[in-house]
């Protein structure tokens, strides 16, 4: 699992999206959000990204998944 900051996290989420690959929101605890990076099929997690912060709040935006529109 990587550790971002929320930037960063906002970042990595919206390059992983561009790419064709899929993220879904695994978990939230408080302000603190555990995003999984699944393969472009979507049928297996590769890595993880977990941050906190308003610019990754800003781009979830209510999505638990790069597949929300």
């Amino acid at each position: 699992m990587t550790t971002h900051t929320a930037a960063d996290a906002a970042d990595a989420l919206r390059r992983w999206e561009d790419s064709g690959a899929v993220w879904r929101v695994l978990g939230r605890d408080g302000t603190r959000v555990t995003v999984g990076l699944w393969t472009c099929t979507g049928d297996e997690v590769v890595d993880r990204v977990e941050a906190d912060g308003p610019a990754l709040t800003a781009f979830l935006a209510g999505r638990e998944s790069s597949e929300d529109t």
